[in-house]
């Protein structure tokens, strides 16, 4: 015969006959043990909930406490140098263009009342910039980065409107290449009106996996990236070719220059900093940053007072957990101090109506 699938409902009904059935001619059901098997339930008590509430409390308080004051020990000092206000010495600077030449140039003194004693990294910031759009985001060619040839000379048109200039193919390609930051920053020590230039290590600020997987230059003769970047043209913004970036150290030039890769990470809010140069401690006898007074020579190149933003130059410290982030240890501590509080609310509950059998002794 044919056979056929009855509804879940109709099976149910039926299965439910059958054992009335058997039981009025006096028989027996057997039910196998699977289906009589009981699963442990948890069984929440005083005395299991209320020690969780206390070691979470017990464990998150000090851990918070511990971040919180390695963050404060982090020496931090930030210059914001957008020359908004008219008495700022880069107020002259404030409408300059990409490609100004030569660049308007000021400089900012500065105080540092406390020393830093670590290694110091200097930052860059930039506010009201949204580097997350998702446009803005796609708009590259990471075959092209990764220095494929065909890549190179036929860039994705996930880069348009800046694939190509004057019927060449732009290298490196997209809108967050074409955007990439150029101000110029240099860090002096003011003693006895005498500056000091402070060394500014350009190397090693880059993520490891960036500067020898997903960054390579064309494949080629490598001491000539003139003739490997043959036949492309410079992004529209930018002053000069991408093989110019530094010609002097063959290793950060092209598209393995470190201030490239670091720029084309984008990052997730619109209130960022990038690393921009290192400080490197000489000696345990003395800081890195004596207390004193400093200057910042800027170069102005990149304009932001179109889109209401605003620059940053900050000098930091690090710690084991990174830089300066308050919030993480304020965060532990609030949950922390929250547990701890309601295992205190829960056990003075718990004593006090816990051993009442009946609702009436408990007073509305």
């Amino acid at each position: 015969g044919e056979w056929s699938v009855l509804p879940s409902e109709t099976r149910e009904i039926q299965g439910s006959q059958a054992l009335e059935q058997v039981a009025q001619e006096g028989g027996t059901v057997t039910i196998p043990e699977v289906f009589k098997r009981r699963l442990d339930l948890p069984i929440l008590t005083a005395g299991t909930v209320l020690p969780a509430f206390f070691i979470i409390g017990l464990i998150f308080i000090p851990i918070g406490i511990g971040i919180f004051v390695t963050s404060n020990n982090i020496r931090e000092y930030e210059i914001d140098y957008t020359g908004t206000e008219p008495s700022s010495p880069c107020n002259k600077c404030l409408n300059v263009s990409w490609d100004s030449t030569p660049p308007c140039t000021c400089t900012i003194n500065f105080t540092l009342e406390h020393p830093f004693e670590s290694n110091v990294f200097m930052y860059y910031g930039l506010s009201n910039f949204y580097q997350n759009h998702r446009r803005y985001v796609k708009s590259r060619d990471d075959s092209q980065l990764n220095g494929d040839n065909s890549s190179l000379l036929n860039p994705s048109k996930e880069c348009e409107p800046y694939r190509t200039n004057e019927d060449k193919p732009i290298a490196p390609c997209g809108a967050i290449a074409n955007s990439m930051f150029n101000d110029t920053l240099k860090l002096y020590r003011i003693d006895n009106d005498t500056r000091t230039p402070i060394t500014l290590i350009k190397k090693g600020i880059a993520w490891w996996t960036d500067k020898n997987v997903k960054f390579r230059n064309p494949t080629g003769d490598g001491n000539n990236l003139t003739a490997l970047f043959q036949g492309t043209t410079k992004p529209v913004n930018w002053p000069k070719p991408v093989y110019m970036l530094d010609p002097a150290e063959p290793d950060n030039n092209g598209f393995i220059n470190e201030d490239f890769i670091v720029w084309m990470r984008t990052a997730a809010l619109p209130t960022f900093r990038k690393l921009y140069r290192l400080i490197e401690r000489k000696n345990n006898l003395q800081p890195t940053l004596q207390a004193g007074k400093y200057s910042l020579d800027i170069a102005y190149n990149y304009p932001v007072h179109s889109f209401d933003g605003r620059k940053r130059m900050i000098l930091s410290t690090i710690s084991w957990m990174g830089g300066k982030n308050p919030f993480l240890g304020i965060a532990y501590i609030t949950v922390g101090s929250i547990c701890f509080f309601l295992g205190v609310v829960l056990l003075f509950i718990h004593h006090k109506y816990g051993n009442r059998n009946t609702s009436a002794d408990i007073p509305n």
